[in-house]
């Protein structure tokens, strides 16, 4: 081989170019893999040299300026360099530098390196957009006695401001993280430089940030060990302490912070270790979840003894610190002795079979009266306080399930299709209960809310509130004339319906006729007899003699909704319209509330991270006279006497059962301590059709029928 130096041209790195004899050159030598991870002290270079680039190009149109003048002290300037090996010494003395060059060195660090961060700070921007994670929460749901009921969302994060989180939970955190808080720039200097340490020796960062650093890391980067984003996270730090109160920062690391158990921030970690409002805590609790900040796994004192042992020494280390910078006095710290031991299980107020009925009706009324979009709901943060009364719901569940229950062991083929809707709205409108189906992941309607089974004769009351409130026309054009409850009426079966002008004839040319259960006759009977006794002819008559507007409007005035009535034909009387269990318990309530009505309503307060929410409040209005009011609740106490008279021995109330033609649906509508329940049971094969079908004595008898069982169970009688 021979050795011969290439020509170099003004673009290429000056090298040596070894040439075979033969001409051609030996292979070169493989490149390091591309996958191979970069050392520790790439890693540490990096940053540093992309620092160097910018400040490069910085000081570029300096240099230039400066060159002709560096170039006349140039000699000058090599006469002060200092000569090393220094002269003058033997031995080993010659290769250890002077004092004045230690300090010239030190000097020259910590200027490039006060250059480099000056660089770095006017380089970094704190990021507009924060981490989705650390912006997303749930949105809770509350029984109307205030206690969980579900939530929804992904995260479990609840944000609390800072005034509704007490001060001794804020200061036992700050006792365990970062006691300078209020006083520190937003940075620790010993943490960076044990970071810088660590970085370099093991490539490894740990802990001794500060709680600004923590809450950049939490909101703005991600989660990487590695200097390149421990210094970003400093330099942002000093720019949001600057711009940001302390009160500010040390809420938004209270609200974004990791406690274990699934939860984010100190208001789910209360309610999942200790079941209560982060109000509630004492500086004991909260320094037992301050402790869970150093790593929920090893803190968590339900996990194992070990864990136990390490969280009651570090809670017991915070009540001392808080002591020690005067944040708790010796009294108090004295009477936290015992461990504030923290629930067994996490307590997770998930949707379910029966409550996810009770969230889509709170959701659907937050999102409409709260005028709130779908978007701006799914961010969360939301605390729905609801209407819905836990024990009542539970009650109503357990009685639907028993009747649903002995249906199928009865009749398995029959009660497959069988189907039951059920709630309960007290006379001020508020909905205490519903039942919408057997598991709302199974079946996506919901049974309570649902409008495609006919009233039926449970309709007759909203008729006779009609005529006594309007009165009847025996002429087109004639004024109206009064009607009493004492009125009388024709209560035989198959009596023919009349207008002014004669009979009402339908469309095939038939004269229209009512019909009675089991077509039984009552001759004369006055109206208030004819709904005590639930006879029907009368009241298809009444509807006639009233106007057929007349009668829905009275039915819409005290609850039921236009879109559910059917044409205005004489059959409107007995109860083609189709409303709910929640309207039509609504409509009887309105009876028992005097004749006013209020909206039926499901959620009474909406707060937003502690926040109220503007929530419009539920109609009322008067529906009908209280006088008439009264005369439909005497009819209606009449009929649960007739009825029912064994039940009607020891409690008082008033309701009435509805019948609808081929025997398709039964219903119960009764009024018992201002609150009125609906059931309703029917039979549809939604795998075939929608048409329904006979109930096959799946109801019971009318003196014993399944809605009155459940209703008399649901409401604590039967």
């Amino acid at each position: 081989m021979q050795l011969r130096v290439g020509t170099i041209r003004p673009d290429e790195t000056m090298q040596l170019k070894i040439v075979a004899l033969d001409g051609t050159r030996p292979a070169p030598k493989p490149e390091p893999a591309a996958t191979e991870q970069p050392s520790s002290t790439s890693k540490f270079l990096a940053p540093l040299l992309t620092v160097l680039a910018v400040l490069r190009r910085l000081l570029a149109p300096v240099t230039a300026k400066l060159a002709p003048y560096a170039a006349l002290a140039a000699p000058h300037v090599r006469k002060l360099r200092p000569q090393y090996p220094r002269p003058g010494r033997d031995g080993w003395r010659r290769w250890i530098p002077s004092w004045r060059q230690w300090l010239a060195g030190w000097l020259a660090t910590a200027g490039i390196t006060g250059l480099l961060l000056t660089v770095a700070y006017a380089a970094t921007d704190v990021p507009t957009n924060l981490n989705s994670y650390a912006t997303q929460q749930d949105n809770v749901y509350f029984w109307s006695d205030g206690t969980p009921m579900a939530r929804t969302g992904w995260v479990r994060r609840q944000a609390m401001p800072l005034k509704d989180i007490p001060e001794g939970v804020r200061w036992a955190v700050l006792a365990a993280e970062n006691e300078s808080f209020y006083s520190d720039p937003g940075i620790s200097g010993k943490g960076i430089t044990r970071a810088l340490w660590r970085t370099i020796g093991q490539g490894t960062t740990e802990g001794g940030s500060t709680i600004t650093q923590q809450y950049v890391k939490n909101v703005y980067l991600n989660q990487d060990q590695n200097l390149g984003r421990k210094l970003t996270e400093a330099m942002i730090a000093l720019k949001l302490d600057n711009r940001m109160s302390k009160d500010k920062i040390l809420e938004g690391y209270l609200n974004t912070s990791w406690f274990g158990r699934g939860t984010y921030g100190i208001q789910r970690a209360s309610q999942a270790y200790y079941g209560k409002d982060v109000s509630r805590l004492n500086p004991s609790e909260a320094a037992m979840l301050a402790s869970l900040l150093k790593g929920a796994g090893l803190y968590d004192p339900t996990l194992s003894a070990a864990n136990h042992r390490r969280a009651v020494e570090r809670w017991s280390w915070i009540l001392d610190r808080m002591v020690k910078i005067g944040k708790l006095s010796p009294a108090e710290r004295a009477t936290y002795t015992t461990f504030p031991e923290p629930l067994k299980t996490l307590q997770i107020y998930d949707t379910g079979k029966q409550s996810d009925y009770l969230v889509e009706l709170a959701s659907s009324y937050a999102k409409k009266n709260a005028h709130l979009s779908d978007k701006e709901f799914d961010l969360g943060g939301y605390q729905i306080y609801t209407t819905f009364d836990r024990k009542r719901e539970t009650e109503l569940t357990d009685a639907v399930t028993k009747a649903r229950d002995a249906a199928l062991k009865k009749d398995p083929k029959d009660a497959r299709t069988a189907h039951y809707g059920a709630a309960s709205v007290a006379t001020d409108g508020r909905i205490v209960a519903v039942y919408g189906g057997p598991d709302h992941r199974r079946q996506g309607y919901n049974e309570s809310n649902a409008t495609t089974v006919p009233a039926g004769s449970a309709f007759t009351p909203f008729v006779y509130a009609a005529g006594l409130e309007h009165g009847v026309h025996k002429t087109r054009e004639g004024p109206a004339t009064p009607v009493t409850p004492d009125s009388v009426y024709d209560g035989n079966d198959a009596v023919p319906v009349t207008t002014p002008e004669g009979p009402y004839w339908d469309r095939s040319g038939k004269k229209v006729a009512a019909h009675n259960d089991g077509k039984r006759s009552y001759g004369p009977i006055s109206l208030r007899k004819a709904l005590a006794r639930s006879v029907n002819t009368p009241f298809m008559q009444l509807g006639m003699d009233t106007g057929l507007e007349q009668v829905k409007s009275t039915a819409q005035a005290a609850g039921l909704l236009s879109s559910s009535f059917g044409p205005a034909t004489p059959a409107l009387s007995l109860g083609t319209s189709t409303p709910s269990t929640i309207r039509m318990a609504s409509g009887y309530a309105t009876f028992a509330a005097e004749g006013r009505h209020t909206e039926p309503y499901s959620v009474r307060r909406v707060t937003r991270n502690g926040a109220g929410v503007r929530l419009d409040a539920p109609d009322r209005r008067r529906a009908v006279s209280p006088e008439v009011a009264e005369q439909v609740s005497d009819a209606l106490a009449d009929n649960f006497r007739l009825s029912h008279p064994t039940t009607a021995a020891t409690v008082t109330a008033a309701g009435k059962d509805g019948t609808t033609d081929k025997d398709t649906a039964l219903w119960y509508t009764g009024t018992l301590k201002s609150v009125s329940t609906a059931i309703v049971v029917y039979r549809i094969d939604l795998g075939k059709s929608l048409e329904p079908l006979p109930l096959d004595g799946l109801a019971g008898t009318r003196e014993n029928s399944v809605p009155f069982g459940i209703w008399s169970r649901a409401v604590g009688i039967g």
